[in-house]
Parts: structure tokens; sequence; C-alpha cells
């Protein structure tokens, strides 16, 4: 197992470098000039060239890629071109907001999301079962800005019973902090909720057919028993690879949320960059972004032993 956790840790460099190309190559040949945005529209074609020059942008498309790499081997993400803030301490200092409604909204997805679809599973075909689909449907249809704005609307302009926006860190307490973030981990889970507990529920019933849950009934153990210790353990597969695949796509809904409910996370930070053609921040968060993603592949990898001791590498 750790050997082959080494390599797919080693594999991730070549990924990286490529995305790393990628992503310079696009936003170089994309239109737009970070140079205008900073002068203005009155700015002279002398003054947006000087304003070039001091960003670097003036130079060959590869020279500018090279010394881009150079930084990022010796771990400096670069600076902002519209600010002169280094872009590690920008990204650091939006990474709480973020990793607080990325955690949240993955505990709270997992927590409703596997009763339901178990639920679901248990009385198939049952009013519950019904109730389920229809939630999953509704829920994975409906986009998440317009359940954000629907809890606001509800929850908070209405009912006046939490923030509307903002965040507050923990350090300033911990309702505070939970209040400013029950709201948007509502709005995101929503989504995730619905694909996990229909899959989960589907798997459920796929096992539920099998050998070995026929020999545990006639064993006699009870129906909750059954269900728990051995349906859910077989069915444990596919719920973690959705689970995997959700917390991946947390990434864009965390975009959107942060933006309807004023988080000074990363999300807003990629928004705010893409809008002033901030190469250096947008090029550390994709791939900051792509990281992690590959990351999570490689934790499900592993989850899989854990649930399947057939599963080897």
């Amino acid at each position: 197992m750790l050997a082959f956790i080494l390599r797919r840790l080693l594999a991730t460099i070549p990924v990286m470098a490529v995305v790393a190309l990628v992503v310079f190559a696009i936003l170089r040949l994309t239109p737009g000039d970070p140079a205008a945005i900073i002068a203005g529209d009155s700015a002279s074609a002398e003054q947006l060239e000087q304003i070039r020059h001091h960003m670097g942008l003036d130079k060959p498309i590869y020279t500018q890629f090279f010394i881009w790499l150079l930084q990022l081997l010796r771990g400096d993400l670069g600076t902002s071109l519209i600010s002169g803030v280094p872009v590690l301490g920008m990204v650091a200092d939006r990474m709480g907001p973020s990793l607080s409604l990325a955690i949240c909204t993955i505990v709270f997805t997992v927590l409703v999301a596997i009763p339901l679809g178990v639920i679901a599973a248990w009385h198939r075909g049952k009013l519950v079962d019904r109730a389920v689909m229809a939630f999953s449907v509704l829920g994975f249809s409906v986009p998440v800005f317009v359940t954000g704005y629907l809890l606001i609307l509800v929850f908070a302009m209405w009912l006046g019973w939490l923030p509307v926006q903002g965040y507050r860190p923990l350090a300033d307490g911990f309702w505070p902090y939970a209040q400013r973030l029950i709201l948007p981990t509502l709005a995101l889970s929503t989504i995730y909720i619905a694909l996990i507990a229909r899959i989960t529920r589907t798997s459920i019933i796929d096992v539920m057919g099998e050998d070995y849950i026929r020999t545990a009934r006639a064993k006699g153990l009870k129906e909750s028993a059954v269900l728990m210790q051995h349906a859910l353990r077989n069915a444990a597969v596919p719920i973690v690879t959705i689970i995997g695949v959700g917390i991946a796509l947390l990434i864009s809904g965390v975009v959107v949320t942060e933006s309807v409910f004023n988080l000074p996370g990363l999300g807003r930070l990629v928004v705010e960059a893409v809008l002033a053609r901030d190469y250096p921040v947008i090029q550390a968060l994709i791939l900051l972004f792509s990281l992690i993603y590959i990351l999570i592949n490689l934790l499900v990898d592993v989850l899989y032993t854990v649930f399947d001791p057939r599963i080897r590498y």
C-alpha cells in the first residue's frame, strides 16, 4: 500500500506540470489585459507599455512561463499583478472561510445523505422512499445560487434567525462563527445530499439480493443488523466513490456559494482574480484546486481497501 501511495504521489508531478502549462497558456491567449485594468480607460499607450514592462508582461510567453515555473519550484506562487501582495499570503488569508465551509458541508452531507439513502432502500417502494427520491431529483435540479437566495429570503429576511452574509472567524466565538456558516452549508450541501442519498439507495438495493444477505437473515439476525453490518459495508465502495466525486465538485460550488453569501474565501478570490485578469492568483488557485482533486482521488482509492479487503494495490 505504501508503495502504491508513493507511486501515486510521484505521478502527481507530471500531472501538475501539464496543468500548469495548460493554465498558463490559456490565460495568456485569452483576450484581456491586466495593464489596461490597472491604468484605466484614459491611459495612454506609453503608460500601458510602462505597466506591462513593470509586470513583466512584455516578455515572450515562454520566458514568462519559465520564470513562473522557477518561482514554483522555489515554493513562490508569485505576486499579485493588481495588489502587489504575495499570492501565497493571499491564499493563506482566504483559506479559513473556504476550509470551514467545505468541512461543514462534507460532514453535514455525509451525516444526512447516507441515512436517507439507507432508509429509502429499507422502505423501497413506500412513501418514505418516494419522498427521498423526490428530494433527490429536486435537490439535484435546483442551482446552488437559487437555493442560497431562497434560504436568505426565508431564514435571514423573513424570520430574522440568521445573518444574511459575512464571515466571523472561530476566534470570535463559536456561535458567531457557526451562525454565518449555517445557510451557506445548507445551500451547498443540498445538491450533494441529493446525489449521495440516491447512490446510497441504489447500492443498498443492489446488495440486498446477494446470497450473504439471505444467509445473514437465515441466521436470525435482525433486519437492522443485516442492513448496517452486511449491506451497508458491502455497498460502501460506490458510496465512497460518489462522496469523493462530490468533494471534488465542491470546489465549483464553493465559488458560487461564497459569492452569494459574501464569504471572503478562495471562491471569492477566484472571481476577483478572473475579473481583474490577475494571472498569478488565478494560476495558483487552479493549481491548488487541481492538487486537492488529485489527493481526494488518492484518498478514495485507499479507502477502497478499508471497506473491501479483496481490493489490493
